[in-house]
């Protein structure tokens, strides 16, 4: 509900729309990377319980940092160069997404327990509503979307 006074709208209700928590991180792919990406987006995660009180049970938790882990590696392993890890949220799904400056897209492997590696964008996937994939003027940009329990 609004009221309006001399032509200001004034909110008197919750109406007001409010913006995802965002965070974002720049890594370098010096050694101990990965577990600082994982830390921070754990940091996230705490930020956004209490800012939004997001449902993020044990196992989503655990999906989250299992999806940042994987993007991370990615772009530590394939990429030339630094990379961004950026992080949306609200109560009802969390973004996260991979920057980096490689232009080959990741390529999603065929299931197969025998093989050894190459199972990430795979785990990604199964855990995830939605991957996205696509070139950016530096890169590329890997984005998953995790939906919360309600």
């Amino acid at each position: 509900m609004t009221e309006h006074l001399g032509g200001a709208v004034i909110p008197t209700g919750f109406d007001v729309p409010v913006e995802p928590l965002r965070r974002a991180a720049h890594y370098t792919g010096e050694p101990g990377c990965i577990a600082e990406a994982r830390a921070f987006a754990a940091q996230f995660l705490e930020q956004l319980r209490h800012e939004w009180c997001a449902g993020i049970d044990g196992r989503t938790d655990g999906e989250l940092l299992l999806v940042v882990s994987e993007l991370v590696t990615n772009a530590d392993r394939h990429s030339s160069g630094p990379y961004i890890l950026e992080l949306e949220g609200t109560d009802a799904a969390v973004t996260v997404a991979v920057y980096d400056s490689s232009a080959t897209l990741p390529r999603r492997y065929p299931k197969n327990p025998e093989r050894v590696g190459r199972h990430g964008l795979e785990i990604v996937h199964a855990v995830a509503a939605q991957v996205t994939v696509e070139r950016v003027p530096v890169g590329k940009r890997v984005c998953a979307r995790v939906e919360l329990k309600r």
